[in-house]
């Protein structure tokens, strides 16, 4: 049955580890004790499947009951990252800021007291907390009562809660320039943790990746992290090395894309199909996907957010247009962002009629701003493809073969060595080639440099968790460099303090580790 490995077996009841201050790495609470979870291999597969999920579950209950932690917002992983990453740019105009909380993340003027930077940060150790967890009963003496065949499923879990780490890590990384580091050899009581900062968490980051990619599955079960997983998440760590080290990676980038590329992914010929409730058959492209789906793993947030949100409230058939039974109407976009798109690219998924592209008013206004309607619940005939009361079908793309082709290009109009630009202009017009539906959209030479980069790389993966992430390594988030309306709380927009290219450490966690501060808030 689709995606059936993330339902949350019952063996091991609620994992309910405190978002806790002071002690990032306390042990999960398990409603059986620990002995009897991890006796046989149905616990090691819950909880291994429990961590997969937390990024799009905020407990284990249908819609979010029996909470996994204590939360400000009450919301899921891939919800507080995506409103972190595309509220405070120009792909996302937030109309519920006031209701929500979310005025400072829209007009980039957040502090440490802010409800979702704090939920963030707690909910990301949680999902470290809950890896370490698995890892400590993988080592050689805890697995020594099983027969050979199950020890090597469960190392094979350990690599899985490995990149996992990893990939959270990478998170705490990018959101807040350093974080307490733990593991599973982190003493579990009466320790504060020391803390990392950008430097070590990349090489920590990048040795896990160097470490399990070769071990994991060239193709592994779906939603589940194998050799280009791994690669991926290396790609991206390091074409935004600069960003955390102040040292160029680019030519890690391009090794990572390469292994990626090696592994035989295509580029899916539909791009609507990557983001509708069959993309779960888009493995040719899709690397990595978080998987939910309405009748076993519903949620309110996750690709949920991004489909009922996009929806206006104003009158369209949304069941036809997005394939969900009602319109929250959350956000549009801003104009500036959707300016960047060409005639004829079959990217530009907007409704346009009755809107403004651009702000007169404030950014609440209902009809300012277009509605997208890239991510969909219908199937691949147009379907509606469940009765949505909560949850839809569709599954959240975390790495897909197009980033990695834009990441490889980059890399070498950065001066990264290991691919031609010959190699790295063909690799961007194949994707301009899938938009455009033939090579219309190719570009030359003459044109292939890094700010159609950033641009191209706003039309192929917007609302997928990217935007702050590139225009803080294309120095445009903070700075005049680029202004859209709204930036900074305005309606022309402005430039904001440089502070606001990370995220602070929750005041909370401050008080509680006195290894922690924020010098630039």
């Amino acid at each position: 049955m689709k995606k059936i490995y993330i339902i949350i077996a019952a063996v091991i009841g609620t994992i309910l580890a405190g978002s806790c201050t002071g002690d990032l790495d306390q042990k999960p609470v398990i409603g059986n004790t620990a002995d009897k979870v991890y006796s046989n291999i149905e616990g090691y597969r819950s909880v291994l499947a429990k961590i997969y999920s937390a990024y799009s579950l905020i407990g284990a209950e249908r819609g979010g009951g029996s909470a996994d932690i204590s939360s400000e917002t009450g919301q899921d992983m891939l919800r507080v990252i995506f409103n972190l990453q595309e509220l405070p740019t120009d792909e996302a105009a937030y109309k519920y800021n006031s209701g929500d909380n979310l005025q400072n993340i829209s007009y980039i003027n957040w502090d440490a007291t802010d409800t979702w930077v704090s939920d963030a940060y707690y909910r990301l150790y949680y999902i470290i907390s809950l890896s370490n967890e698995l890892l400590r009963y993988c080592t050689d003496d805890a697995i020594a009562g099983f027969d050979d065949a199950t020890r090597t499923e469960i190392r094979t879990y350990a690599l899985e809660a490995r990149f996992m780490r990893a990939f959270t890590y990478y998170w705490v990384l990018d959101f807040f320039g350093k974080g307490p580091y733990v593991t599973e050899d982190t003493p579990m009581t009466a320790f504060i943790p020391e803390v990392y900062d950008g430097t070590q968490l990349y090489d920590f980051i990048k040795s896990e990746i160097d470490a399990i990619a070769p071990q994991l599955p060239d193709v592994p079960s779906y939603a589940r992290a194998g050799k280009g997983a791994a690669y991926a998440l290396g790609a991206r760590l390091a074409i935004n090395g600069r960003t955390y080290t102040g040292q160029s990676h680019d030519t890690e980038a391009i090794d990572y894309c390469k292994k990626v590329m090696a592994l035989g992914y295509s580029l899916e010929p539909d791009y609507r199909k990557l983001f509708n409730a069959d993309n779960d058959r888009r493995t040719n492209e899709i690397i990595f996907a978080f998987a939910t789906d309405n009748a076993n793993s519903a949620t309110w947030g996750s690709a949920t957010y991004v489909i009922a949100g996009s929806c206006p409230n104003d009158g369209d058939d949304v069941t036809a247009l997005y394939g969900v039974g009602s319109a929250w109407g959350n956000f549009s976009t801003r104009g500036e962002f959707t300016s960047v798109f060409g005639d004829g690219d079959g990217r530009f998924l907007f409704l346009t009629d009755g809107r403004s592209e651009f702000f007169t008013d404030g950014i609440e206004s209902a009809a300012q701003g277009y509605r997208s309607i890239k991510w969909t619940n219908l199937d691949d005939n147009g379907a509606q493809a469940c009765i949505t009361d909560i949850g839809v079908n569709t599954d959240f793309p975390i790495f897909r073969l197009a980033e990695i082709y834009l990441t490889a290009a980059e890399a070498v109009l950065r001066g990264g060595s290991g691919m031609s630009r010959t190699e790295a202009l063909g690799l961007v017009n194949s994707v301009r080639e899938r938009a455009y539906g033939n090579s219309d959209g190719n570009i030359t030479d003459a044109q292939f440099n890094l700010e159609f980069i950033i641009d191209e790389r706003a039309r192929e993966l917007y609302h997928e968790c990217h935007r702050r992430t590139d225009l803080v390594r294309f120095s445009r988030f903070t700075t005049s460099a680029y202004i859209w309306q709204w930036k900074g709380g305005v309606l022309d927009g402005r430039a904001v303090d440089a502070r606001y290219n990370i995220y602070p450490i929750p005041a909370t966690e401050l008080s509680a580790n006195p290894n922690l501060k924020n010098e630039l808030y």
